[in-house]
């Protein structure tokens, strides 16, 4: 083999082997923003989260309430395993009410069980209900049922997601 050929496939092997790198370190930017898109939209269609109600209605026997929220918010945490609601009247403290617990989550049927409230009747009962998750939106409904406190109501309430770094 002549020098001339030896430099030209010396040559040759250096390009091959800096394209090789070129095109791992590119695949591998790709696979994480695919990684991070995958995250990002996982993020989304997951129940954890700060919500906030843009919409609440309650049934009860023969009447519609709808849960006005234009002096009022009505915000919910969602961890791993606990929930948490909180309602401010946006004028003062009067209004003001709040609870939590533990909840399960099993497909679209979400369980909360009210262990934390002034309201003695209903704590420690647990909620049954029914959700959707749409993009950025909770849709939560079911029947709320304490018969010693005399409660049967159905409800159906819309929340949005708080941005990350926004206030509730």
């Amino acid at each position: 083999m002549t020098a001339y050929a030896k430099t030209t496939m010396h040559s040759n092997m250096k390009k091959i082997v800096i394209l090789s790198i070129l095109a791992l370190v590119i695949s591998s930017c790709n696979e994480e923003k695919t990684d991070s898109s995958s995250q990002e939209t996982e993020r989304l269609n997951t129940i954890e989260g700060t919500w906030k109600m843009v919409y609440g209605e309650i049934r009860e026997n023969d009447s519609l309430d709808i849960k006005d929220l234009t002096k009022t918010d009505f915000v919910k945490i969602i961890n791993k395993d606990h929930f948490a609601f909180f309602n401010q009247n946006h004028n003062d403290g009067n209004g003001f009410y709040a609870g939590g617990g533990s909840y399960t989550l099993v497909g679209n049927k979400y369980t909360e069980t009210l262990n934390y409230t002034s309201a003695e009747a209903i704590r420690g009962h647990s909620f049954p209900f029914t959700i959707e998750i749409k993009g950025d939106t909770l849709i939560q409904h079911g029947l709320e049922e304490v018969k010693e406190a005399n409660i049967k109501r159905n409800i159906l309430e819309k929340y949005i997601r708080v941005a990350y770094g926004q206030p509730g």
